[in-house]
């Protein structure tokens, strides 16, 4: 990809790199490789399935402290929260990772280390990513740079699955006008950067009826299975847009039970999960699943002509869709960081993460890989390769410095 920076976030760059406080960041990144792997293992072994974040949320807050951050509290949506005070006058950012995974409190953990990799449920996502981040707190107070801008560390509560990225979404607005720019640490290697929003929602429908015996009650009322049949058969035959990508599936269909097989059931259910990454495309979709429900419940009625199905809906999931600029500054930053560290960026044009919390309210955001090699991610056959694993950190260290300023030194590229 022929992609160039501004001369802007080049010479902000430039300046950054040549700093001897910055080198001195990097490398001691690079040495504190093993204490961040340390932190990495420690962490894993506590449960956090998403909403039972607190035990893990409890242990991160320490090590906060310990590390000597401002006001390190656990919010009301069980994010741990902590501020470097900058000097003044710079943007102030955040920098997380999330402290939930995917499996539930059953599974067991006993990581193993073999062949240079950790084996563990949860290993990587985003066990590491909250590893990335306490050493890149340490980075900042062995060298003690003068940033202009407040950071904000965090571990975000809620990012998974039904956590609807709801710890992120609830920090920003808890904050807002506040943030200026927002790193994401989540996902494989070091190269990727995501710098555009996939948004998602996930409904429930549910359909009502009188309900009755099958063959008894036959003809005499609709049946409300078949007013969610008829809608998920209408679904099925929606034309989307293949750009921007734009995807749905029925995901769950529930009605009856065995015991009332010879039963018109009283309701019927079904949840949908679809994406995009156009917001005017995701609100389009939205409107004619809507569309389908409302018509597949009026002709289960009027076939019959004795009774109405009723229906109604929820939204379990509403991540928001969102596009950036290819060159907007943080983007740029962080595509010079990785080329600073020899390392080729690679721009994933998709992804939903807790970046898309900012992006969709506008406010500058990437997530970034956790670095190293990782595998079997979302089961309990998860790897982490820990070679290489600081060059995130790093990245991180550099793409911050890059947004917040250094004090008469090196401008914001925000500025």
């Amino acid at each position: 990809m022929d992609y160039k920076i501004s001369s802007t976030t080049a010479e902000v760059m430039a300046a950054l790199t040549e700093l001897p406080e910055v080198k001195k960041g990097l490398d001691f990144l690079k040495a504190d490789h093993d204490k961040a792997i340390e932190e990495q293992l420690e962490l894993v072994t506590i449960k956090a399935p998403t909403f039972f974040e607190q035990e893990r949320a409890a242990r991160y807050a320490e090590m906060f402290k310990a590390l000597g951050l401002d006001n390190v509290h656990i919010d009301s949506h069980t994010n741990v929260i902590g501020v470097k005070k900058g000097s003044g006058g710079g943007p102030a950012i955040v920098i997380e990772g999330h402290l939930d995974t995917v499996f539930p409190l059953e599974v067991e953990i006993n990581p193993v280390i073999k062949d240079g990799k950790i084996h563990a449920p949860g290993i990587c996502d985003d066990t590491r990513g909250l590893a990335a981040v306490l050493s890149v707190i340490r980075a900042f107070n062995e060298t003690k740079i003068e940033h202009t801008g407040d950071i904000y560390f965090a571990g975000m509560a809620c990012e998974e699955g039904m956590g609807g990225l709801r710890g992120m979404k609830g920090f920003f607005e808890d904050n807002k006008g506040k943030i200026a720019a927002s790193i994401t640490i989540d996902g494989a290697r070091a190269d990727r950067i995501v710098y555009n929003a996939t948004g998602i929602k996930t409904m429930e429908f549910n359909f009502y009826g009188i309900g009755g015996h099958a063959f008894g009650a036959f003809a005499a009322v609709a049946n409300p299975l078949h007013a969610a049949a008829r809608a998920v058969a209408k679904i099925a035959d929606l034309k989307v847009p293949t750009e921007p990508k734009t995807t749905y599936a029925v995901s769950k269909f529930h009605a009856g039970s065995d015991a009332g097989v010879h039963a018109i059931t009283e309701s019927a259910s079904f949840k949908i999960n679809f994406r995009s990454n156009g917001m005017a495309e995701l609100k389009k979709l939205e409107e004619d699943i809507l569309r389908c429900a409302e018509e597949a419940c009026k002709e289960e009625s009027e076939f019959w002509g004795k009774d109405s199905i009723t229906h109604d809906y929820k939204y379990l999931v509403d991540v928001p869709a969102g596009v950036q600029n290819i060159n907007t500054p943080i983007v740029e930053a962080t595509y010079a960081a990785m080329k600073h560290l020899g390392i080729e960026p690679a721009f994933m044009k998709d992804g939903c993460t807790n970046a898309n919390m900012p992006i969709g309210l506008g406010i500058p955001a990437v997530c970034i890989g956790r670095g190293g090699n990782e595998g079997g991610v979302h089961t309990t056959h998860e790897w982490f390769e820990m070679e290489g694993a600081y060059r995130c950190p790093q990245e991180v260290f550099l793409i911050a410095l890059a947004l917040s300023g250094v004090k008469d030194k090196c401008k914001s590229v925000l500025k």
